[in-house]
């Protein structure tokens, strides 16, 4: 399978909330993170295409609020990519990722 993605991801392991737009809101844990998009590990497992909010305790972030939507699926959760980031969301997911690659 060729990768698709265009940011690095690294492993983390962070439980959230997630929020379908207009609907319910379920736990679940991100499992890795890049600037572009997460994978989240949930029993519920929204349709491809779901607009979705993630709200977690990020480090350098709590209680930040990614704007999200479902691109694939699996057995153990989904990954989304993230809707149009802020500033301070930004550099927040950057941190992340460049204090856990270096």
């Amino acid at each position: 399978m060729d990768e698709k993605r265009r940011h690095p991801r690294v492993v983390i392991n962070l439980p959230v909330a997630c929020e379908v737009a207009g609907g319910p809101k379920f736990a679940a844990n991100a499992r890795d993170v890049s600037v572009g998009g997460m994978f989240v590990e949930a029993e519920v497992a929204p349709a491809f295409g779901t607009k979705l909010t993630i709200t977690g305790d990020f480090p350098g972030g709590p209680g930040m609020k990614i704007p999200a939507i479902v691109r694939w699926l699996t057995t153990d959760g989904f990954g989304v990519q993230f809707g149009l980031l802020g500033a301070h969301e930004t550099h927040v997911l950057a941190s992340i990722v460049s204090k856990r690659r270096g």
